[in-house]
């Protein structure tokens, strides 16, 4: 491949005349290549709260890597004939799924909406174990830029999921939930 993955576009990275003729900066790319760092000018704001599971950081990370992986990884992996490819692309929609219903089960029942956010924890899991197989068989086919992205925003949504699980976990004991048996269980579908 002789493109090479813009991790911080998501995208690969285009010669300036399709970017509409803007000349590239010093860095490859065509915005301010200091950003808000090493000026002064930045600034702390607080995140946004957390109305529905489109709001989280790890659903918004993980149906990104999903639809990356849809796009750039599993044609290719079709052309290769990788046996692999319907479970690869199945398990990156599993994680964001689950990441959803875990936010929503929560509510009616805590235990199986922590075993939902687990769930999602493990496909993620799965995902680098997934890649990392593609990535060792086929090697220089496959765009080996793209790929590291991808392992690394995965391990990252792992991360954060968990600390997701302990934040729901320490709300639900601080505000007495467990003790008023909100979320008990016996929810059903």
């Amino acid at each position: 491949m002789d493109k090479k993955w813009d991790k911080t576009r998501n995208e690969y990275e285009r010669p300036a005349a399709e970017v509409g003729g803007v000349k590239a900066g010093p860095r490859g790319n065509r915005f301010n290549s200091t950003g808000n760092f090493g000026t002064g000018s930045y600034k702390f704001a607080p995140k946004r709260p957390v109305k529905t599971f489109r709001d989280l950081d790890i659903y918004q990370g993980t149906i990104e890597c999903a639809v990356l992986i849809s796009k750039n990884i599993i044609p290719n992996l079709g052309k290769l004939k990788y046996t692999y490819a319907e479970r690869l692309s199945d398990c990156a929609l599993a994680v964001p799924l689950f990441v959803a219903e875990s936010h929503s089960l929560r509510f009616a029942d805590f235990a199986l909406g922590v075993g939902y956010l687990e769930k999602a924890m493990s496909a993620s899991n799965k995902m680098v174990v997934y890649l990392e197989h593609a990535r060792g068989l086929y090697g220089a086919k496959l765009d080996q830029s793209l790929i590291e992205d991808l392992i690394g925003r995965y391990v990252s949504c792992r991360i954060k999921m968990f600390h997701l699980e302990k934040s729901w976990k320490r709300f639900r004991a601080e505000y007495g939930d467990d003790k008023e048996k909100k979320g008990a269980g016996g929810f059903k579908y």
